[in-house]
């Protein structure tokens, strides 16, 4: 790189902040090409912050993906979740509030006055606009929201349908310090292939249980060996209740074995490499609301 290119050279973070299920992970992985953060339906997927690291000929954005921020607290865990989000804040050369062009709600209403004590850049990224018909019914969507903070620019987008992140990443390039790249150029996040492939056992798990179950379950990699063959993986799957433990495993372990079938598949893709994959389901209650379990699980607030 030439001493003008150095010095033209931007770099920093970049928080994907707003409340859960408005489309942060899936606008992460579009932005980076690659899917290093789990999506489903479910809100609060997303239980702690993940690194995205995004390099460009003149510039090296590291997004870091957040909980949603929510009203819900009562729990352990919804705490750490929201002290997550929270700390982004902290840690952020900029800050991206990703809201839904098809509703917003008081959880918006509550990001955006954690926003007004920001000292950095925030820009607003309304995801989902694939949704909005007609198309002329989105102006007064974009009007809306826009008002809500003075936001340095607003982009509509779709983080399913992959439009306008061109004009999304320009807006966030133009609002970075100057500075070298933080992270080698191949490096897609800070998180290592074990944690993301608990993460990917865990999409599972929310993707076919049901109910309340999803959120009272948590992975943890026992072992993790990559061999010349294929990578070897034993997961145990924390529930709070021993009625949970049935639900996850079904009649004659059916249900077990379609999250691990899953799974295994996802982490396969990932890592480029076959897997054999081992689960077992263990009671451990009131793990989401102990923090010394949440420590252990990998929760650091």
């Amino acid at each position: 790189m030439s001493e003008q290119a150095q010095a033209a050279f931007r770099s920093g973070f970049v928080a994907l902040v707003g409340r859960p299920n408005v489309g942060k992970s899936s606008l992460l992985n579009r932005l980076l090409g690659q899917k290093i953060s789990i999506v489903t339906h479910k809100p609060q997927t997303t239980q702690q912050r993940l690194l995205g690291i995004h390099s460009l000929p003149t510039a090296q954005i590291a997004f870091i993906d957040t909980p949603g921020i929510h009203r819900l607290r009562r729990r352990a865990i919804n705490r750490q979740m929201n002290q997550q989000a929270l700390g982004a804040f902290e840690q952020a050369d900029h800050i991206v509030l990703v809201t839904d062009a098809g509703r917003w709600s008081d959880e918006d209403d509550l990001v955006v006055e954690h926003l007004r004590r920001c000292r950095v850049p925030v820009g607003l990224a309304v995801n989902k606009v694939d949704t909005v018909h007609p198309r002329e019914a989105l102006l007064p969507v974009l009007a809306r929201q826009s008002a809500m903070l003075d936001f340095a620019y607003a982009v509509p987008v779709s983080a399913r349908r992959g439009s306008n992140l061109p004009a999304l990443l320009d807006e966030i390039t133009r609002l970075l310090p100057p500075g070298q790249p933080m992270f080698p150029e191949d490096q897609i996040t800070e998180r290592s292939s074990r944690y993301l492939a608990a993460e990917l056992v865990r999409e599972q798990l929310l993707r076919f249980l049901h109910q309340e179950v999803p959120y009272g379950v948590a992975v943890q990699i026992e072992r993790f060996t990559e061999g010349p063959a294929r990578v070897e993986i034993h997961a145990l799957i924390w529930v709070e209740r021993e009625s949970h433990k049935p639900l996850v495993i079904g009649q004659g372990g059916e249900q077990l074995k379609r999250i691990g079938t899953a799974a295994r598949r996802a982490i396969a893709a990932l890592l480029d490499q076959p897997v054999h994959l081992e689960l077992w389901v263990k009671v451990r209650p009131g793990w989401a609301d102990d923090s010394r379990s949440l420590r252990e699980l990998g929760f650091d607030g």
